[in-house]
């Protein structure tokens, strides 16, 4: 006799697990962005209307220097932080590993906030000393960044102070990563009772090495594609479709890079936006940071470096060129995958970041393939570039191009495969959802069972959505 399976079970099946991010934390982060883009756009018009402009203060210009780039990104974090808290409920999970039904006295708790304080600050002082040594910090954009950390490390430590002794008042568990570093700093270990916990250290490490590498790279890029946008003439440039579109995916990266900046700097227990595990697998962080400043700048992309697949390549607008129905489709299909990455980063909410473990996104792109992100950065690079197709007619350098291109397709690859080996070993629901995309993803189910057969029906671990920034 064969079971009856009920539609509500069917029905449940046929749904990924609960999403640990809503999709409206980043709709009102795009929101709160869009806002501020439009209200530098017309800052002249806004600034006459007050009063602002006259005949003893100079004509007001839009708003496109970098501090305003900045505040974009607070535009898009307070929307998302208030929808959290407000709608979401977020600090109630225990997940954050927090109890606010019970408030531990402050004379109970300073001992253990004074130490975790001296760890904090260590680290603080130590990410300071690497980004003094690190060349690459004082020049270009990196500069922007470097004055922005400098600024704000007065008020981080004023303010570490209160947040560090309000948290430990509601922590279940007081002795996290920071105070196993703090104790070790202060040598606990050697005059004290307690012994700090070399693991906890090296998960506290992980996790701080993320935020200071990418925090600062993010930062550095914040400003130029936000004044590109904030100075354009959209209605002069529609007459060409190339600049058009590229004034379009410029929008769609400013996006991903205001909403993934959020992310970085926003890992705040109370949002359950923590960094729970940094990744612990070696070949994790060789994959990603491949793909980023400094190491990129010798590997992937350009004519001289190791994986250069751009050698003669004038790109889709000059082979294009004439052909205007044919120029505005192929934007359109650069737009739809641009807007696929740039949708990828928004999900995130708060929780943007590489190499981290924050929770598992099971919706947006994430419910049709496991690395939404990565799948369409990929595409683009072919179909912007056309690396099969170059101006000195030379099948050596097409080849190459092509070539080298796969290998940073498969770069990404071997990204996603440590993310996911990583999310894994984390969370049960991560494993439950990527079961569910072995049998439903619309493009990752096709591909497993593909896989399936050319493996002669072995078991296959795919590729998985995860809680990891498909950059």
């Amino acid at each position: 006799m064969s079971a009856v399976q009920s539609p509500n079970t069917a029905s449940a099946r046929a749904l990924p697990p609960p999403s640990d991010v809503s999709a409206g934390v980043g709709l009102v982060g795009l929101i709160g962005l869009f806002a501020w883009l439009l209200f530098c756009r017309n800052y002249p018009a806004i600034a006459e209307a007050l009063g602002l402009t006259g005949a003893l203060s100079p004509e007001r210009g839009v708003l496109s220097g970098p501090y305003a780039s900045l505040a974009a990104m607070l535009f898009a974090a307070l929307p998302m932080a208030a929808w959290s808290v407000l709608v979401d409920k977020v600090h109630r999970r225990p997940s954050t590993g927090l109890d606010w039904s019970h408030a531990r006295p402050i004379a109970e708790v300073l001992p253990v906030s004074v130490v975790k304080l001296s760890g904090l600050w260590a680290t603080w002082a130590i990410l300071a000393a690497a980004y003094g040594l690190a060349r690459w910090y004082w020049n270009g954009p990196y500069l922007f960044a470097m004055e922005v950390l400098a600024f704000a490390i007065v008020p981080m430590v004023a303010l570490s102070i209160p947040y560090v002794i309000w948290l430990d008042r509601h922590l279940v568990n007081l002795r996290d990563g920071t105070w196993h570093f703090g104790a070790a700093v202060l040598g606990l270990g050697v005059i004290g009772r307690e012994t700090w916990d070399s693991a906890q250290i090296a998960k506290h490490w992980r996790a701080w090495i993320i935020k200071g590498f990418f925090g600062a790279f993010m930062i550095s890029i914040l400003p130029p594609g936000f004044a590109q946008l904030v100075e354009a003439d959209p209605a002069r440039m529609i007459a060409n479709p190339v600049d058009f579109i590229m004034l379009l995916v410029t929008l769609l990266f400013v996006i991903d890079v205001q909403i993934g900046t959020v992310g970085y700097l926003f890992t705040l227990r109370p949002l359950d936006a923590h960094i729970r595990s940094g990744n612990p697998l070696l070949a994790g962080w060789l994959a990603a940071l491949m793909c980023y400043p400094p190491f990129v700048w010798g590997i992937i992309g350009q004519n001289n470096q190791i994986l250069g697949y751009e050698v003669a390549t004038p790109g889709w607008g000059y082979w294009f060129a004439g052909q205007p129905a044919l120029l505005w489709a192929w934007g359109g299909l650069l737009l739809l995958l641009t807007g696929v990455y740039a949708w990828a980063t928004v999900v995130f909410g708060i929780r943007f970041s590489n190499l981290t473990y924050r929770g598992v996104l099971t919706h947006g792109p994430y419910r049709f393939t496991r690395h939404p992100a990565y799948l369409s950065k990929n595409l683009f690079w072919w179909a912007s570039v056309l690396p099969f197709l170059v101006s000195n007619g030379s099948l050596a350098d097409a080849v190459r191009n092509c070539v080298f291109l796969g290998l940073v397709n498969a770069i990404y690859y071997w990204r996603a495969r440590t993310e996911e080996a990583h999310l894994l070993a984390e969370d049960p629901k991560y494993r439950e959802y990527h079961a569910w995309m072995e049998q439903y993803g619309l493009i990752t189910a096709p591909l497993a069972r593909l896989k399936r057969t050319l493996t002669s029906g072995g078991a296959v671990q795919g590729d998985s959505p995860h809680a990891y920034p498909a950059e």
